[in-house]
């Protein structure tokens, strides 16, 4: 039996950040993916009963190799997929360790400087979280 409609899709992901191992600038980390052959956050779609900020968590590790210590929630972005309403929920969250291994659904990663990542982002709905981002971390 196919899901209504009108039936919200939850998911859940985050701006993944960390500083440069070079300079120590600020960096963000998108993934490509193939099917959709576009540049956007690690997100996905949350479990049945999964709790937001843990899916978030989850999406991160299993698209990028990487943990994460979460940070603010950021915006939260809405917008139609498969003709259905989809709501994701973002966090910034500071990349902590781990080591990208390429994926059917992941198969690129980069860290980017915020202003290249803006431009990089397939979804100009994405860009604005490259704010909220920098916003937060001013105020942390």
């Amino acid at each position: 039996m196919s899901p209504a409609k009108d039936t919200v899709v939850l998911a859940s992901g985050c701006v993944l950040w960390r500083r440069s191992p070079v300079d120590r600038a600020l960096e963000v980390c998108l993934v490509h993916r193939p099917k959709y052959d576009d540049w956007s956050w690690p997100k996905g779609k949350l479990k049945r009963g999964e709790d937001p900020l843990a899916g978030a968590l989850r999406e991160v590790e299993e698209e990028t190799g990487h943990t994460a210590v979460p940070g603010a929630e950021l915006r939260t972005v809405r917008y139609m997929a498969g003709g259905r309403p989809k709501r994701v929920r973002y966090w910034a969250a500071e990349a902590t360790g781990g080591r990208f291994v390429p994926s059917d659904e992941v198969d690129r990663v980069l860290w980017l400087s915020p202003a290249a990542a803006r431009s990089r982002l397939t979804q100009y709905r994405d860009r604005d979280l490259v704010d909220d981002l920098l916003a937060t971390l001013r105020h942390a």
